[in-house]
């Protein structure tokens, strides 16, 4: 009988190699299977989540994996990924909303999205004292990330109007005229002047209009319902939007008639 020869090589140690290069390829072939993402299969991944949801956003990051000027932190102007949506309105809302909500501004700050434009809400206490149209530096700082947001799709914006609103002092007593107009579109007006020195968009496209006391989106009965009456409101339309009064837009934006708003 053949006596086995000591001290010889053995090859187990091949299965475990093996095995190991097996496996490094089914990784490298799972992270090439993922590094595309078909859009129109996410929206309907996303959709089968949110079924109740009128609209889908497509959030994907650009196949070429190249950087935008969105910071998730909550700036504009960062190295956050750039995202792909369905047009450049869709991406403007989705940046104010993630800034007002990263920033914790909810209370004083509301972004809503409709057909062809973004109607943004701002409480007067963000941008001014009470009696003033003197910007805060507080105030400034939200503009600037407004203004980083638009200027990204300047191109497709029709108009920006900016409204301004004061509330009635007094549950039965109207203000005073002179000072309840004048003070509404200052206000009004040092906004957009704050936008225009941004040199961001034609300053044809820029509108201002002060309300004073009587396009109220609350009543004047209680102080936080009156709180609520002192605002600035932005309206961003686009290029080929349909013509809205201000109406339809309080309609769609608050569910009311401003015009109708009881004490």
């Amino acid at each position: 009988m053949k006596k086995r020869r000591k001290g010889g090589i053995s090859n187990e140690w091949l299965n475990t190699y093996s095995d190991m290069v097996t496996l490094l390829l089914c990784f490298f072939v799972l992270l090439y299977s993922i590094s595309s993402v078909d859009s129109a299969k996410w929206e309907k991944i996303v959709k089968s989540f949110n079924p109740t949801d009128k609209e889908v956003s497509q959030i994907v990051e650009n196949a070429d994996g190249s950087l935008g000027n969105y910071d998730v932190e909550g700036g504009f102007n960062g190295d956050g990924l750039e995202t792909q949506f369905n047009d450049e309105f869709d991406e403007l809302y989705y940046r104010l909303s993630k800034y007002v909500e990263t920033q914790g501004l909810d209370a004083d700050v509301e972004v809503t999205k409709g057909d062809g434009f973004t109607f943004i809400t701002f409480r007067n206490n963000i941008f001014f004292d009470g009696d003033s149209y003197t910007l805060k530096d507080e105030g400034k700082e939200v503009l600037d990330n407004l203004c980083y947001a638009i200027e990204d799709v300047n191109q497709s914006v029709g108009e920006i109007q900016i409204l301004g609103h004061t509330s009635q002092a007094s549950p039965t007593e109207p203000n005073e005229v002179e000072s309840d107009r004048f003070l509404s579109s200052n206000r009004a007006s040092e906004v957009l002047v704050y936008i225009q020195r941004k040199n961001i968009i034609g300053p044809e496209k820029l509108v201002s209009s002060g309300f004073g006391q009587f396009r109220p989106c609350s009543s004047f009965e209680t102080r936080e319902s009156r709180a609520k009456n002192r605002r600035v409101e932005i309206i961003i339309t686009k290029n080929d939007s349909v013509v809205r009064t201000l109406d339809n837009y309080y309609n769609e934006v608050y569910g009311i008639d401003s015009t109708q708003v009881q004490n």
